[in-house]
């Protein structure tokens, strides 16, 4: 639920407040492939479509897109209901993001292959 400290000098949420759940929820997804460790090296295409209110509950949706030999790219879709106004899964907002897997000396480390089926 998004709270009064979150907002910016108009009353709605703040976008870096957004940019951050868009992140973490990214690198959840990188690590399903089997990462141990990744760090965010880009941010793209995000487009903030519709404003986040205070007492909004904030959805985060990640898909792997792409996997190359070190890094992981990830589609996120944020959503938003607000139960006061009767508005459930508005797309607020949708990001891409690229995310390496590095080791403990933040070096590029191959991603684990995907299990044989």
């Amino acid at each position: 639920m998004m709270m009064p400290r979150d907002t910016n000098a108009h009353g709605t949420i703040f976008g870096g407040h957004i940019l951050s759940l868009i992140d973490q929820a990214g690198a959840v997804a990188a690590l399903e492939v089997g990462a141990r460790k990744v760090v965010t090296v880009a941010i793209r295409e995000v487009e903030f479509k519709a404003p986040v209110r205070v007492g909004d509950l904030v959805s985060c949706y990640a898909s792997v897109v792409r996997r190359g030999l070190t890094s992981v790219t990830v589609a996120v879709r944020v959503t938003a209901d607000n139960h006061a106004r009767a508005r459930f899964g508005v797309e607020v907002t949708t990001a891409e993001l690229v995310f390496v897997h590095v080791d403990d000396d933040g070096r590029p480390l191959p991603l684990p292959r995907p299990p044989q089926v």
